[in-house]
């Protein structure tokens, strides 16, 4: 897993872009995450985060048109790039790997009660 060391708000993020697709910019992720999570973040921290990712390698984005309903500003429109992907599956497999090597009873919360 070299070269993978994410944040747990960049690891939030990097999976929400992939969850939105082709629709991911700032507000989307922001509200996503709140829908998904119950957790409020702020805007700025989403583009700050969204920012980084890209530096890194791990999003691509590119700019949208212009729309009405946003005074005719475009969008920065993200998406997981290939070494994003490759980040978010070998992260996701050593979760599991750890998580599956966690003994039964450690789990069990009702023990030692």
């Amino acid at each position: 897993m070299k070269g993978y060391h994410l944040g747990e708000l960049e690891e939030l993020i990097l999976l929400t872009v992939g969850v939105l697709g082709k629709e991911a910019y700032g507000v989307s992720v922001l509200e996503e995450i709140k829908n998904q999570t119950g957790r409020k973040v702020n805007i700025s921290a989403i583009h700050t985060v969204l920012n980084r990712l890209e530096e890194k390698g791990f999003l691509e984005s590119k700019m949208g048109g212009a729309t009405e309903e946003r005074g005719g500003r475009r969008k920065r429109l993200f998406n997981i790039s290939a070494h994003g992907r490759t980040a978010i599956t070998e992260i996701r497999s050593l979760r599991n790997k750890l998580y599956d090597q966690i003994p039964p009873l450690a789990l069990d919360f009702s023990y030692g009660n």
